[in-house]
């Protein structure tokens, strides 16, 4: 809806570089402010492309270029505002993509079969560009920070469509859950811990804590790399992690201690003031019949205070909800796209399948007896569902979606921003752009005004 291009001018940048071979001779194709942007910094981009998933599209070379001309400038920008990012975001932002490019390749052998080098090797060659993004995006950030909008300037963009034009609005409901997960006894968690307390016996018997990490931790985005975590600070972690990971000298291997999500062991590799590099290994515990049951049970107590009105739905989540995200929200599932801040109304179309099924026959005001299911992270057990409110599909009305066209009234003001500022940034640089590229309507824009 009414998007300028500068919304998303970094972020096809911020992507993970994937390194393309290079059968040609590299060669400069632009350059900005006498900063030069190489082919190979050009493939590389559009070779991350095509791993997204999508067709062969050469022209698309021509939007990559635009992209990294624009974090060339927000780059400079920023050197000049003293805007800088800690070697620890940088280190946290490289670990992230890694785990993406993993788990997306099928394993790390595979990505290192694509990249032709260790993933180590690669992010040292990566790191200096990944450091520029972050830079750029959060200079882009300090440039619109302080962009907000008036309920006047909501309803002039409101009224700037035609009646005839304003958008069709999808169904949506508000949807809350009590969500109940199994908890082991003593006896029932005791195999998992001795389980986990022998793979802690190879290593200080001088097994390869790496090796063991890929062959039994159950954290699937670790396990693949060793273990490895990358660097991490206080807050970045349950408390029961770094309550041991910050105790540990480097070179130092847990005993074996536990979280919300399992049983770990950790060894510390190297410490960097208020970070710490560590790697660790995860045993989860499998919930087998009694513990399920006892769970169905307290889930079925909980419904039958809320059927008799005992108990209100937000003091039922806050009070007994085992999902961290949603209880201390009234229960309230919140949704979020590009555009839109997070709401708590959520289109039908997007809401996990095994909870449309249960709404879909229930009025507004009901709440369902606990359904067994099972989440995209893996972990199973009860919940109950709340249907709060119902919107069907209609036209769009200033009214009945404030908060949907103040998003987009603002985003409107930060794409002008942006723009505005690109456009006064161009004409006080040098730019130049190779002959191959001069055709691209993206890039006309770039030399039109700028110093020659």
């Amino acid at each position: 809806m009414k998007k300028i291009f500068w919304t998303t001018c970094v972020l096809l940048c911020m992507f993970f570089s994937v390194q393309a071979q290079k059968n040609t001779v590299d060669k400069i194709v632009a350059v900005i402010g006498g900063n030069p942007i190489l082919l190979s910094d050009l493939n590389q981009q559009y070779t991350m492309y095509l791993n997204q998933g999508n067709p062969p599209n050469p022209d698309i070379k021509c939007y990559i270029i635009q992209q990294m001309l624009a974090q060339k400038l927000l780059k400079q920008q920023a050197e000049i505002d003293s805007v800088f990012v800690e070697e620890s975001e940088v280190d946290i932002e490289l670990d992230r993509r890694m785990r993406a490019q993993v788990q997306r390749a099928g394993g790390q052998e595979n990505l290192e079969r694509f990249l032709g080098k260790s993933l180590l090797q690669y992010k040292e060659e990566i790191r200096t560009d990944v450091k520029e993004q972050l830079v750029s995006n959060k200079m882009q950030g300090k440039i619109t920070e302080n962009i907000n909008v008036t309920p006047q300037e909501v309803k002039k963009y409101f009224d700037s469509y035609a009646l005839d034009s304003l958008p069709d609005i999808g169904a949506e409901v508000e949807v809350g859950e009590v969500v109940f997960y199994p908890q082991l006894n003593k006896e029932e968690k005791q195999k998992f811990h001795d389980k986990i307390e022998l793979l802690r016996l190879r290593i200080k018997n001088g097994e390869d804590f790496a090796f063991l990490a890929r062959t039994y931790s159950e954290d699937l985005a670790s396990a693949v790399e060793g273990g490895d975590l990358g660097f991490f600070d206080r807050s970045q972690m349950v408390k029961e992690f770094t309550a041991v990971a910050f105790k540990l000298k480097p070179g130092e291997v847990s005993n074996v201690f536990e979280s919300e999500f399992g049983f770990h062991i950790l060894q510390v590799l190297e410490r960097r003031g208020e970070q710490v590099h560590a790697r660790h290994i995860l045993i989860k515990p499998q919930y087998e019949q009694p513990s399920l049951e006892r769970t169905r049970i307290k889930a079925d107590s909980v419904y039958v205070k809320l059927v008799n009105k005992t108990i209100g739905f937000n003091h039922a989540a806050s009070t007994y909800s085992d999902n961290k995200e949603t209880k201390f929200n009234g229960g309230m599932l919140l949704y979020a796209d590009n555009v839109t801040a997070r709401t708590t109304f959520y289109p039908v179309e997007r809401l996990d399948p095994s909870i449309f099924v249960v709404i879909d026959s229930m009025k507004v005001g009901d709440v369902s007896k606990p359904v067994f299911f099972t989440g995209q992270d893996g972990k199973s057990g009860y919940r109950i569902l709340y249907l709060k409110s119902k919107i069907p599909p209609h036209k769009a009305s200033l009214e009945q979606d404030y908060p949907k066209f103040k998003e987009y009234a603002q985003q409107e003001k930060i794409d002008k921003a942006l723009s505005l500022w690109f456009e006064k940034r161009r004409e006080t640089s040098t730019i130049k752009i190779d002959d191959e590229f001069l055709s691209c309507e993206e890039l006309k824009l770039w030399t039109k005004n700028s110093k020659k």
